[in-house]
Formats: structure tokens, C-alpha cells, sequence
């Protein structure tokens, strides 16, 4: 496969050691190729604005200058043809839910090994999606393994579509309880309701439906 096919990949991450490490691996795989690497949010901005476009970004969250929820905001406004992998030593449901809305395709953690980084670029690539093992295992129920049931099935009614849009904020539960005019008891009873009928069970999981079937709201 000669360069000009390969899929080009771009590298964001402060850490010059490992950047340098995941460059290599990436040019080892086959179907893709190294583009360009950068410290920073800022270094990915000068390099697209010199019509320097990678089919896709390998995107550390935590950086100096311009992070990476900045960064993946401005790529999803200004490339959205881009596709951000998200990569961090963080799984708490905050950042991938934070990272997700944004733009990002998928998420990973830094402690992968070499073949599940192969699977994530795959993946991103070819579905437009991809969560770490270890995240899917850890906090999503069926995300991957009930994706053929016939989801059209599920009824959901105004009050449970209005509560899947605001879990997709950074809103706390009893905020949304105000929002929504209820109480915290009733907001407790949609979130318990809707784990049963989409077979999820953590707030990460409602908010992958909700972005699958447009529910999500603007980010």
C-alpha cells in the first residue's frame, strides 16, 4: 500500500517519549501512516491551518496550551471530517462523557496494548466509534454486544427523552431534578427505568444512546 492511500494519522500529546513510542507503533501497522505530531492543541491548529488534514487525531486529553477538550471542540467546529481517538489515563465517566460530546469517536486509555490501539484506529476508522475494553467493560452494558436488537423497539416517553438530552451536560442529578420540575426521587426512578429498557448501567451508557439516536441536543 503506498503512502498516499494509507490513512494518516496525527499525534497529540505533550509527553515527547511516549508520543515518539506511539508514532513508531502507528507506522508499523499496515494501513496507516504518521502524519505529523504535535505538544498541543495549538501545534494541531498551525498544522491544519496549513492544509495539513489527517483522517485522524490521536488525542491526549491533558495538555498544556490548548487541552484537549479545547482542541477536540475546535476540530469537531472547524474539520468535523476529522476523526478525534481520544487517549488518557483517566475512565471516569466526567471526561468521556465530556470528550464524546465534543467531537470525539472514540476513547482509550494509555495502558492498552499494541493490538487494541490497531482495533481502536480500525474501528474509528471504519464505524465511526470505539471505548476501550476495559471502559465498555467497566461502565457500559451491552453497548457493543446488544447493537443488533431491534432498538426501534424501545418506547420512551417525552419526560425520559427531556432526561436523556440533560445527562448528556455536565449537569449534576439534582440539577436536573430542578430543571425538570421534579424531584430528585423521580429523576432517581427515570435514570433506573431507563438503565432496564436500554440495558445500560452507568450515565455513560444513557449518553451513547442518546448521541446513536439524535436525543443528545447540541454540545
Amino acid at each position: 500500500m503506498s503512502l498516499s492511500k494509507k490513512i494518516q494519522v496525527a499525534i497529540a500529546d505533550d509527553h515527547t517519549l511516549l508520543r515518539k513510542a506511539l508514532a513508531k507503533l502507528i507506522a508499523s501497522f499496515d494501513q496507516y501512516a504518521v502524519l505529523f505530531e504535535a505538544e498541543n492543541g495549538k501545534e494541531i491548529k498551525a498544522k491544519l491551518g496549513q492544509h495539513i488534514i489527517p483522517d485522524v487525531v490521536l488525542l491526549d486529553v491533558n495538555m498544556p496550551e490548548m487541552d484537549g477538550y479545547e482542541t477536540v471542540r475546535w476540530l469537531y467546529a472547524n474539520y468535523p471530517q476529522v476523526k478525534v481517538l481520544a487517549l488518557s489515563m483517566y475512565s471516569d465517566e466526567k471526561t468521556i462523557i465530556k470528550m464524546l460530546r465534543l467531537g470525539a469517536k472514540g476513547y482509550i486509555l494509555k495502558n492498552i496494548d499494541p493490538e487494541e490501539l490497531k482495533n481502536a484506529l480500525d474501528s474509528v476508522v471504519q464505524k465511526n466509534f470505539y471505548l476501550s475494553e476495559y471502559i465498555s467493560g467497566k461502565i457500559i452494558s451491552g453497548l457493543h454486544k446488544d447493537a443488533g436488537r431491534d432498538e426501534e423497539e424501545v418506547h420512551l416517553t417525552d419526560k425520559e427523552k427531556e432526561f436523556l438530552r440533560l445527562i448528556c451536560s455536565e449537569i449534576t442529578y439534582k440539577d436536573i431534578a430542578v430543571k425538570m420540575f421534579v424531584s430528585p426521587r423521580t429523576v432517581d426512578e427515570y435514570r433506573n427505568t431507563l438503565f432496564e429498557k436500554l440495558k445500560v448501567k452507568s450515565r455513560v451508557g444513557l449518553v451513547m444512546y442518546a448521541m446513536r439516536h439524535g436525543l443528545a441536543g447540541e454540545p
